[in-house]
């Protein structure tokens, strides 16, 4: 028996509380759960998730969709398949833009019988691969600089590509890694091995915690983060899972940090394709004055082959000691980390108490302090002078490389 929901969403609403919660009954034997959102997006935006009777978590999908569908085996992406129960799910709405004459909206949901048969959702291929080989650079001895990514979405949240189409995308840029941050939801981590695996890429299981005053990105394979609770909440969550927290394009336009926290994560975004002007200095500023000892990260932010946003763009690099998941999140950890402009881009490291600028000859090394040392040569290495970050610019100040 279908279950309907409808109104008008005013912006006292919003004010009121950003999330509500609709109410939907389902009986003994039902086996899928469909739900449809209806309303003009021309006039708003309304984010839609899901919770089962006992409040666990089912599924999310933001603005992206306005239908999905959770069966016993099966699911829309970014949505989690298994058992229906019976009682009373909630179906959430995320008021995320309401105009001031409101938005008028419906909401039917249908359980049934039957096991529900999920569209695939159509992918755009991945673009051919730029042929960048993969570099070699210098390191500590037992450790390999790995070229990764460490955001990007697929068909799991607001992305174009499925998983694999992704991970491809990402092995054809010469990355070795990439992490796979679908908002709101770990719908995306059962696939993450196989792809990986089939395309020659450690994919890193990821969360971007996303709400309308900030994103974090989770890394490892943590549980759901009730993006709903406090940001000091997803801090805990994602320490007490073994994974690591990172500040999202904490100066992103109109999703920059705007959330205050006892606790400071130990990464921070600050190299984001929102940087598109690296003679602005004001990222680094803001890491600066955030927390000195975070660490200095990069992510592309890919979510469709229609934008400039590419894997690798810019390529975080960390030192490791095994090739692996584990391998990368300890060595972020341990802030043995750098960013470049892309994959064979000049670059900055901190190996064995020296910073080693590569194909960075005519640049300059700058330091906190504002010190300017001049970089000769393909390779070129400087004693560490007082504490990070350190970066590589050129003569008109354009940041070309990071590193912690």
């Amino acid at each position: 028996m279908s279950t309907v929901h409808r109104g008008v969403w005013k912006p006292e609403d919003r004010a009121e509380a950003p999330y509500r919660y609709l109410p939907v009954d389902v009986t003994s034997g039902a086996r899928t759960l469909r739900v449809e959102l209806d309303y003009d997006r021309s006039a708003g935006v309304l984010d839609l998730g899901c919770f089962d009777p006992s409040g666990a978590f089912r599924g999310y999908s933001g603005g992206a969709r306005d239908t999905f569908v959770v069966g016993e085996s099966v699911a829309t992406p970014g949505y989690l398949p298994g058992p229906v129960p019976a009682g009373t799910w909630q179906v959430l709405l995320g008021l995320h833009r309401v105009p001031p004459e409101g938005v008028a909206w419906r909401v039917t949901a249908e359980p049934a019988v039957a096991e529900p048969v999920v569209v695939p959702v159509e992918a755009a291929p991945p673009a051919a691969g730029t042929g960048v080989r993969r570099r070699v650079l210098p390191a500590s001895p037992g450790t390999t600089w790995l070229a990764g990514d460490l955001h990007a979405h697929t068909v799991h949240s607001d992305g174009s590509l499925t998983v694999p189409a992704l991970a491809a995308l990402a092995a054809g840029a010469g990355l070795d890694f990439l992490a796979v941050t679908d908002h709101n939801t770990v719908s995306h981590h059962a696939e993450l091995a196989a792809a990986g695996a089939g395309a020659g890429i450690l994919l890193v299981p990821g969360q971007e915690v996303t709400t309308g005053r900030g994103h974090a990105n989770a890394f490892g394979a943590v549980d759901w983060v009730d993006f709903r609770n406090p940001p000091d909440s997803w801090l805990s969550t994602v320490d007490a899972g073994g994974g690591l927290l990172s500040v999202n394009h904490p100066l992103g336009g109109d999703c920059a940090w705007l959330m205050p926290m006892t606790g400071r994560p130990p990464l921070a975004e600050v190299w984001h394709s929102g940087w598109w002007d690296r003679t602005w200095g004001a990222p680094l500023a803001w890491l600066l004055a955030w927390a000195p000892g975070a660490v200095p990260v990069g992510g592309s932010d890919f979510h469709t082959m229609d934008g400039p946003e590419r894997p690798g763009l810019p390529t975080t690099w960390v030192a490791v000691a095994e090739p692996s998941v584990a391998g990368i999140l300890d060595g972020l950890r341990a802030g043995r980390v750098a960013v470049t402009a892309a994959p064979d881009a000049p670059a900055l490291l901190c190996v064995d108490g020296e910073l080693v600028a590569v194909d960075a000859d005519g640049t300059l090394l700058v330091d906190v302090e504002g010190r300017r040392r001049p970089v000769r040569g393909p390779v070129a290495r400087f004693p560490v002078a007082g504490p990070g970050p350190f970066w590589l610019e050129d003569a008109k100040a354009q940041v070309l490389a990071l590193t912690a």
